[in-house]
């Protein structure tokens, strides 16, 4: 008898490794299937972008691109209803483009759903809609929670809005070393507009902040790293490279600073 339930119990304790192993399987197959689907809606709606700014919104031609869209990622919430991208696309459908069926209740709910799961890109979204589309304090509130979420994830357009809510003091504290810090973070990401403003303070004069002199100094010599003191950054040159990364992004007013600082360079050097 004893021998029995010794057995029975053996058998439960190796059975139970191999279904949370079936679980976890499962779980990344329907994971990977509704990535899957994502990027095909995703490739379709990039096709919409692409020549919707030359076509009417309305334009029959977009439907099937932009039906094939929702449906592949109806379908891809259908497969993982926890996958956050999923319904942050949907949303999107639902708020911005002419699909037939779109309901901007449905597109609001989805990407609130989004951003409380902690999609940063729903999250980023949704405060601006509630900065922009709502007058009240309450939404003010709201939408500077979500930016802060999407913040932590290092967002850049988030990083780059609250830098600039922190530069003009809007609704906070104006803190020019904390909007460098913003914009500092959203340019490594590639953001050119981050880049244009970091730059453009660092020419005006604005005192670098130490968690960041601290940041540059990683990357420079051996010498500047063993040394006592705080390594000499220019300015300029700093200025230069973030106008580097705004040109290096497509940004055309990234190359209009970069030819009017050597043109101010050959000034200074004829002189």
């Amino acid at each position: 008898m004893l021998r029995l339930l010794f057995t029975n119990s053996t058998l439960k304790c190796s059975a139970l490794p191999l279904l949370q192993f079936n679980q976890q399987r499962e779980l990344h197959s329907r994971n990977k299937k509704a990535m899957e689907l994502i990027a095909k809606g995703w490739s379709a709606l990039k096709e919409v972008d692409r020549v919707i700014d030359y076509s009417d919104l309305k334009d029959h031609r977009l439907i099937p691109l932009l039906r094939a869209a929702k449906e592949n990622f109806e379908l891809a919430l259908e497969a993982d209803n926890s996958n956050t991208h999923a319904r942050y696309w949907l949303s999107k459908l639902h708020l911005k483009y002419h699909v037939p069926g779109a309901c901007k209740a449905i597109g609001a709910a989805l990407l609130v759903e989004a951003a409380d799961m902690g999609d940063p890109d729903a999250q980023y979204e949704l405060g601006c809609r509630l900065r922009v589309e709502n007058n009240h304090v309450q939404s003010d509130q709201q939408a500077f929670y979500y930016l802060e979420k999407a913040v932590d994830q290092l967002h850049p357009g988030a990083l780059y809005l609250l830098g600039a809510v922190y530069l003009t003091g809007d609704c906070v504290r104006k803190d020019i070393a904390s909007a460098l810090w913003c914009f500092h973070r959203a340019s490594e990401k590639g953001h050119s507009g981050a880049a244009i403003a970091y730059g453009s303070l660092l020419l005006r004069g604005a005192q670098v902040p130490e968690s960041l002199m601290k940041f540059g100094s990683r990357s420079s010599s051996a010498k500047a790293r063993n040394s006592a003191e705080s390594p000499v950054m220019d300015p300029v040159e700093m200025a230069k490279k973030q106008f580097q990364i705004a040109a290096t992004a497509g940004c055309d007013l990234g190359l209009k600073w970069l030819d009017r600082l050597e043109e101010e360079e050959k000034r200074l050097l004829a002189g």
